[in-house]
């Protein structure tokens, strides 16, 4: 069965899968250290380590943070790390998938860690408006595969 390329990795828990092995399995995936996602998610490394071990559980916003910076699906992730819940506590906490071409436009602060070139901005701006962009973190990814594909 084809799935959607559109579509965010699931993050659905098979038996005993927790959401601190979803979060660290998506993130050695990406080939993100503990320490770049601390600093996307305003955060420190060791509580990505403890988020990651299972020893601290994170706020409804951390959990969005989390989602958009590692490309996950915001509610299926809610619902792994608060297994107990029944509902989004607040729809605000999930990413604005529309808004995320906007959010990687105007954050300098990423584009200068990834030397984002102009020329790279058109590029991406360009794919944007190809499809449903979930994240800035899908952004960078999409600009990595086309250096690495053009040996850069």
């Amino acid at each position: 069965m084809a799935t959607n390329a559109r579509k965010k990795p699931t993050v659905a828990k098979p038996e005993g899968r927790t959401f601190g092995q979803v979060i660290r399995e998506r993130r050695r995936q990406l080939g993100l250290s503990q320490q770049k996602v601390a600093r996307e998610i305003n955060g420190s490394i060791p509580y990505v380590g403890l988020l990651e071990s299972g020893k601290r559980h994170p706020s409804d916003k951390m959990v969005a943070r989390i989602a958009n910076v590692l490309g996950l699906d915001g509610r299926e992730l809610y619902f792994l790390a608060k297994p107990g819940a029944r509902e989004l506590p607040d729809q605000q906490a999930q990413p604005s998938v529309a808004s995320s071409w906007e959010s990687f436009r105007k954050d300098a602060k990423l584009r200068r860690v990834h030397n984002v070139t102009p020329e790279e901005m058109e590029v991406l701006s360009r794919v944007a408006r190809l499809g449903d962009v979930q994240s800035s973190r899908s952004l960078i990814y999409i600009l990595n595969t086309i250096r690495l594909a053009l040996g850069r």
